[in-house]
């Protein structure tokens, strides 16, 4: 075969590879976003997302949807825009939950032995198809941006509470009043850098 001769032979052949190829682009791309996504939330909300004790009723609510929102927004403004598809919130946030269950799962209990239900990572799915539908129903990027990242906000703490809530359950421990979680972060010692130092 010379260099100027075409690989396929026929047209299904050439369109089965245009198939790969396309399977090939979508899965580096969903990759990418998976990647991308991950670093950004672990740097800007990781430690709230990390353990259960720092799942608490004020920094967590504020901080994980604010940092969480942007990966979301620009890729359903990027497939909103390009092919008209109401759906890249839930597929980026769908990307970085298959990331973060991954890191939990290989890292944080395979590697250090955490158990899961100390570092599970936050529910972002509810206000992510919200984000989708009030961008497919109102067909306006304003509205979505006004009404939808309020409505992702919103829903974040209602989203986990279901599993959140069993944590807060207040307990009594040598005298002590804490939440299970505040318990869990005692008997399971983290680092002693500066982040993990203060208590939330």
């Amino acid at each position: 075969m010379s260099a100027s001769q075409s690989a396929v032979r026929s047209r299904a052949e050439a369109v089965q590879v245009s198939r790969t190829f396309d399977w090939m682009i979508l899965f580096t791309l969903f990759t990418a976003v998976l990647g991308g996504y991950h670093i950004h939330y672990m740097l800007t909300g990781g430690d709230w997302d990390f353990w259960t004790d720092w799942k608490d009723r004020r920094l967590w609510v504020t901080v994980a949807p604010i940092v969480s929102i942007t990966f979301p927004a620009a890729v359903q403004a990027c497939l909103w825009w390009r092919y008209r598809l109401p759906v890249g919130a839930t597929l980026s946030v769908v990307a970085l939950m298959i990331g973060e269950w991954i890191n939990r799962y290989m890292n944080f209990w395979g590697w250090t032995y955490f158990p899961v239900n100390i570092c599970f990572p936050s529910n972002l799915l509810p206000g992510a198809i919200v984000l989708d539908v009030i961008l497919m129903l109102g067909n306006s990027m304003t509205l979505t941006a006004v009404v939808g990242g309020l409505a992702y906000g919103l829903l974040f703490y209602p989203g986990n509470w279901p599993v959140i809530a069993p944590l807060h359950v207040p307990v009594e421990y040598n005298g002590m009043m804490m939440t299970l979680a505040d318990l869990q972060g005692y008997h399971y010692v983290r680092t002693g850098t500066p982040e993990y130092i203060r208590m939330v």
